[in-house]
């Protein structure tokens, strides 16, 4: 048994050094697969320095971190990181599924986009927050999309919470939730 166990053990894997180099190749490679904004990458690449760090405690986090605005400056040279590229990117994305606003500036944040940029994007876009909303009751099956009007009366105030907690405005919520028929909203 003991033999049997001692395989686990040794088959953990090799860890590699990390250098300046490894770190960039790290961002390089994670660019190729997902677009981000700076600060996105920034957090990437300082959890993997993290890992590293907990794994060799004689690692030089703070020389490291010092790499990290290296490669970030560099990706940002070459155009591999354009915050404003990244946004335009999501927010379409977002506005596609049915998003609202409110959960749009909310994660634009999350990523370290700034306002500004956000407000940009999205005054230059045709946002019907009605109709989004109702595309929302449509897919959720709640409102005026409930099978019978009795279910409908019993949920109106757990379907205006669900509409509501998706981001979406309290009034319009309400006018989705209390219209008659679907005739009544649009």
């Amino acid at each position: 048994m003991s033999e049997y166990c001692s395989d686990f053990s040794n088959n953990k894997k090799k860890l590699r050094k990390m250098t300046k180099t490894r770190l960039q190749n790290i961002a390089l490679y994670y660019l190729e697969r997902f677009d981000s904004s700076a600060l996105n990458l920034r957090k990437v690449l300082e959890q993997r320095l993290a890992k590293y760090s907990f794994e060799v405690p004689d690692f030089n986090i703070n020389e490291a971190k010092t790499w990290i605005d290296e490669i970030i400056s560099y990706c940002e040279r070459y155009g591999y990181i354009n915050d404003d590229r990244y946004a335009e990117i999501k927010i379409n994305n977002y506005l596609l599924a049915g998003k609202p606003t409110r959960y749009i500036q909310q994660k634009m944040q999350q990523k370290g986009i700034s306002e500004d940029v956000v407000g940009k994007i999205l005054q230059n876009r045709n946002i019907d927050e009605s109709e989004m909303a109702l595309n929302f009751a449509a897919k959720k099956k709640i409102g005026p999309f409930r099978p019978d009007e009795e279910s409908r009366k019993q949920n109106r105030q757990k379907d205006l919470a669900t509409i509501v907690r998706a981001g979406f405005p309290y009034d319009v919520a309400k006018d989705i939730v209390f219209a008659e028929n679907i005739g009544d909203f649009s």
